[in-house]
């Protein structure tokens, strides 16, 4: 039986390839599966019909992968292994991977690949598992990370470009009147005419209270040309949530869930303990909840949670590991307020002729936006052609026809919370529409992707965040981040 279960843990092989299918990192470990199957996993998987799955066996050959930021990480055996037991290591390694370089992407893969191969050694030994924690491992390796920047997102850009634009400026009209002197009080100049109400350049400088998103990106060990001295004692926390949405041609929702995570990254040294405290209407279960109260239908834990303040504190206690770890998931299937609408509108004017009209307006706060919107809207089999307009036309929005695709792509950089935008696709038709309803069974359905930073749908709030301090010298950052994504988000017509 020891025997059976050994094989049931085992691979032969791992590598990562980038997403152009070059092997950048790889390892045999047994020698038993033939040369070559990195090729041949590539080659399958790219021109598989669909997304292929995580698990499939070719010749003889058992293929087990995940994919993170393109790249795939493959592990291979002639086994008949545990599908469930390879995938979770797989991914227990990427999160490794991510801890030790900071960032999990090509350029970081191949600039630390001496590390990666240090970190692949103490993880697997002959194909079997040995160590998968960061914390475990980070005594035994040695090797330094080079630091890579996360590439900023379009709305970071923005941002950036929109502080550099400000400050040019501020020097601007501090050379034309000088004897403004300190222009820290810029609160009295809205009588200036043209410059208009100026009051709030001065928050274009970085606020103390707030750090840039890749701060995070920090690799949990050393690093080179760090020297170890100013290093900040930090922690950071994501409360990242999920939404599966579907909602009808008239904006009502049919069915919908938020998939949340509470997740932490912790540079703190000495390892103290940590309370974190929720929203104190926080209910568990269907059934519990109560008008105004955040209820979530189930909930699990990290394994180094204490719940003995939670039931009636909302407090969870806990000694945060080395990296990235998720301190609690959670899933709402209770109704709230989807932040976007959806209306299509389909016109056929002749039978070579179909209009179709995309109405999108965003219902989050005014002062939050969304980030990288992305609609899609399949076409019909036999389109010939598609034009695109904007309503109204926008430098932050573009559109176009994937004809490759049979679907047309809605790009909006940053949707402002309030703001509603159109699109009116006029579609050409190679071959005449018998009607309709059956035009509508070929358009859609409508997909929508997209991240709000700063906003949750769900409301579960973290109301403080105590780090049990030894000496009054020290005085950790504590950085709170809210983040909603669309996982499946879908309009039928």
């Amino acid at each position: 039986t020891q025997s059976t279960w050994g094989y049931l843990q085992m691979i032969s092989q791992f590598y990562v390839l980038s997403p152009r299918g070059d092997t950048i990192i790889n390892r045999d470990f047994r020698g038993d599966v033939v040369k070559g199957t990195a090729e041949i996993f590539f080659r399958k998987v790219k021109f598989w019909t669909g997304d292929a799955p995580p698990i499939f066996n070719l010749d003889g050959v058992n293929y087990l992968f995940v994919k993170r930021n393109g790249l795939f990480f493959v592990a291979t055996t002639m086994y008949n292994v545990s599908p469930s037991y390879v995938i979770e290591l797989l991914q227990r390694m990427t999160k490794v991977f991510k801890d030790f370089c900071g960032v999990l992407n090509e350029e970081s893969i191949r600039k630390n690949f001496v590390l990666v191969y240090e970190i692949l050694d103490e993880l697997l030994d002959f194909g079997y598992p040995q160590l998968t924690s960061t914390e475990q491992l980070k005594s035994h390796i040695h090797n330094e990370a080079i630091v890579i920047d996360q590439p900023m997102t379009a709305v970071q850009t923005q941002v950036q470009q929109a502080q550099a634009a400000m400050k040019g400026a501020v020097g601007a009209l501090t050379t034309a009147i000088p004897s403004l002197g300190n222009l820290g009080n810029l609160g009295n100049l809205g009588n200036l005419g043209g410059l208009g109400n100026i009051g709030n350049l001065g928050t274009l400088s970085m606020n103390p209270k707030t750090v840039p998103s890749n701060a995070v990106h920090r690799p949990v060990g050393p690093s080179q040309g760090d020297s170890g001295k100013g290093k900040k004692n930090e922690i950071f926390v994501d409360i990242l949530e999920r939404l599966t949405v579907v909602m009808n041609s008239n904006g009502v929702i049919v069915n919908s869930c938020i998939d949340g995570s509470i997740q932490m990254k912790s540079y703190l040294s000495g390892n103290p303990e940590l309370k974190l405290a929720l929203n104190e209407d926080l209910y568990v279960g269907k059934g519990e909840g109560r008008y105004g109260g955040v209820v979530l239908d189930d909930c699990n834990f990290h394994e180094t949670v204490d719940l003995r303040e939670f039931e009636d504190q909302r407090i969870l206690s806990f000694i945060p590991p080395e990296g990235e770890f998720s301190v609690m998931n959670y899933r709402v299937t209770a109704e709230f307020r989807a932040p976007f609408k959806v209306y299509p509108v389909i016109e056929q004017t002749s039978p070579y002729k179909v209009e179709v009209t995309l109405k999108v307006r965003c219902e989050v706060p005014e002062q939050n936006y969304a980030g990288n919107v992305v609609i899609t809207c399949p076409m019909p089999k036999h389109t010939a052609s598609v034009s695109c307009e904007m309503l109204p036309p926008s430098p932050v929005m573009s559109a176009e026809y994937v004809s490759s695709e049979t679907k047309a792509v809605w790009t909006i950089r940053k949707f402002q919370g309030g703001a509603e935008h159109n699109l009116r696709l006029r579609v050409t038709l190679s071959q005449p529409a018998a009607n309709l309803a059956a035009l509508k069974k070929e358009i859609g359905p409508i997909a929508l992707g997209f991240e709000i930073p700063m906003y949750n749908v769900s409301n579960l709030q973290v109301r403080y965040l105590r780090i049990s301090e030894r000496h009054k010298g020290y005085n950790p950052y504590r950085w709170v981040r809210y983040v909603t994504q669309s996982s499946s988000y879908v309009c039928r017509m």
